[in-house]
């Protein structure tokens, strides 16, 4: 398991678990990272990510993209 940050471009990963406290995972959750869901990194820069996750491209900053464990 790892944050979604070291995840390349181009792969696909499992969500296994949402950290931070209850507004942040919240807030994950209600833009679809939610754990078993499938999310695939599009782009990356600076450390900030473009993802798709449930049909849907979100942009996320580094801090939550490290929330994130795959």
């Amino acid at each position: 398991m790892m944050p979604l940050t070291f995840t390349n471009v181009g792969e696909t990963a499992v969500i296994k678990k949402v950290r931070g406290n209850d507004e942040a995972r919240r807030f994950l959750g209600s833009l679809g990272f939610v754990e078993g869901g499938e999310i695939e990194v599009i782009s990356e820069n600076l450390g900030n990510l473009i993802v798709n996750v449930k049909g849907s491209r979100v942009a996320i900053s580094k801090e939550m993209a490290c929330k994130i464990i795959v």
